[in-house]
């Protein structure tokens, strides 16, 4: 459920030094519950918003990301000042990035769609939601 946006969305990082703009509506918000995801949070999950490259704009702070392999062609970016997580880019998708939701300013306008790697969840949180659960990733 994606609503039209008359502005972008804005972000930031922890300490405020990394910001970001994401110009036109997110393609699609998830929930990951894949061991990276849950690592790199430091939660069960992972809220992410699927947005094409080319609408992420970084305004401020790019000198301080820092990148992070976590697999195999994809790359975590996060503020190497706090450590927030900013977004992840994967070779296999050049032309789309998965913001971290818990770095918007506010509301994007839309919800999640489903759980993503429950089958990786971790064991001591149940999911109580009525929104689809997948054994594995966005788009399998």
């Amino acid at each position: 459920m994606t609503t039209a946006r008359s502005s972008p969305l804005t972000g930031r990082c922890l300490c405020g030094a990394v910001r970001y703009r994401i110009h036109g509506a997110p393609l699609t918000m998830y929930y990951c519950h894949c061991q990276q995801c849950r690592r790199a949070s430091g939660a069960s999950f992972a809220t992410n918003l699927l947005v094409r490259t080319e609408s992420l704009e970084l305004e401020a702070g790019a000198e301080l990301l820092a990148g992070f392999e976590s697999s195999p062609g994809k790359r975590r970016h996060f503020c190497s000042r706090c450590g927030s997580p900013i977004f992840s880019a994967a070779e296999a998708t050049p032309s789309l990035r998965s913001v971290r939701g818990g770095t918007l300013d506010g509301d994007p306008g839309l919800r999640a769609v489903g759980h993503f790697h429950v089958a990786s969840r971790s064991a001591w949180f149940e999911i109580r939601d009525e929104l689809p659960q997948h054994a594995g990733g966005l788009g399998e």
